[in-house]
């Protein structure tokens, strides 16, 4: 149960200290934790609610304190996983009106033009402003509770301030990682220019390049992306939307990705649109990936994982997408304004 928090925080375990309630409900549902804070898990003493939409009950007034522990009515380390792993959401593949939209998309989309595809993939993303959970445009929640809990243990152990590792080296106050994935022939083309921006600006970011189908790649243009101190990451495979559509189909194909990651030397992995399945992340021969965005209201694959800090499943470091897509919010939306 304190793994989460000594994962999070690389505290001294004898400084957490909780307990669970007995006995939590039979099946997971939400509920509120403080004004903002959406949970989703087991709860001590009812069934919690099925939607996000108007939870009332704040499980502030269920948690108690005594003899240095704090008792909650929930496992915080469940709370946590069902967040980071989109298990509030279950399994988005078998959810029929995306799986008809999805499919009929990818049968017709390579004769559709540029503007009939707008259109259908703005009535898809209709009501994502009216979304109650996960919170627009970056949700913590993750974050937030971890904090709570942390909160609790100083209550609870009667001492002023806990030691732990701080998060990035030298007591810097953020890291921001950036990335370009390089699409089309033309993105190929534009690659060294861009180089070029952003040795300008003192940034070196990794681009992520599609092995099949998209364009033609040679040893010399990965090379000149390296040589230049940028990092090659592996995008998917052919970026046909269609990566995790099986789980037998994706471990065909992440055999070829696992090659090409070692043929590029490329360290990092991110799946089209981003698409992911992190129940199939075993099979990614992988140190990072990068396929999990922060708030999908504006994606294909609504649910997220709600939190701004990488974690890690099972070997596999998972870097979060924070920004949101702009093709999205500019091509689509005619989204335009700096308010975001």
């Amino acid at each position: 149960m304190v793994d989460c928090l000594t994962q999070y925080y690389r505290c001294p375990e004898r400084f957490i200290r909780f307990a669970s309630k007995e006995a939590l409900s039979a099946h997971s549902g939400y509920f509120q934790l403080g004004e903002r804070l959406a949970c989703f898990g087991k709860y001590y003493g009812h069934q919690p609610s099925e939607s996000a939409e108007g939870i009332g009950r704040d499980s502030w007034s269920d948690i108690e304190i005594g003899d240095g522990t704090t008792y909650l009515p929930f496992d915080p380390s469940e709370l946590v996983d069902n967040l980071r792993f989109e298990s509030y959401a279950g399994d988005w593949q078998h959810d029929k009106l995306y799986s008809a939209f999805s499919k009929m998309y990818y049968l017709i989309r390579p004769i559709l033009s540029v503007s009939i595809r707008k259109q259908l993939q703005k009535i898809y993303l209709s009501g994502w402003d009216k979304m109650p959970f996960p919170h627009w445009p970056v949700d913590t929640s993750v974050d937030d509770l971890l904090q709570q809990l942390f909160l609790s243990a100083i209550r609870s152990s009667g001492v002023e301030q806990i030691p732990f590792i701080w998060f990035w080296p030298e007591s810097v106050p953020s890291c921001v990682l950036m990335t370009h994935d390089v699409e089309g022939i033309a993105g190929r083309d534009f690659c060294p220019i861009l180089m070029d921006i952003n040795d300008s600006l003192g940034i070196k970011e990794s681009f992520g390049v599609i092995p099949e189908q998209r364009y033609p790649m040679s040893p010399e243009f990965l090379s000149s992306i390296r040589d230049r101190g940028f990092e090659v990451v592996v995008h998917d495979l052919n970026h046909d939307g269609r990566l995790y559509t099986t789980r037998k189909q994706f471990l065909e194909r992440v055999i070829k990705i696992n090659a090409y990651g070692r043929e590029y030397g490329a360290d990092g992995f991110r799946a089209g649109v981003p698409y992911r399945k992190q129940a199939c992340y075993d099979a990614l021969d992988f140190a990072c990936n990068m396929s999990v965005p922060n708030v999908a209201h504006l994606d294909p694959q609504l649910v997220v994982y709600c939190t701004v800090m990488p974690y890690f499943i099972g070997t596999i470091l998972e870097l979060p997408v924070i920004s949101t897509r702009a093709y999205t919010l500019f091509n689509i939306l005619k989204e335009h304004s700096t308010e975001l």
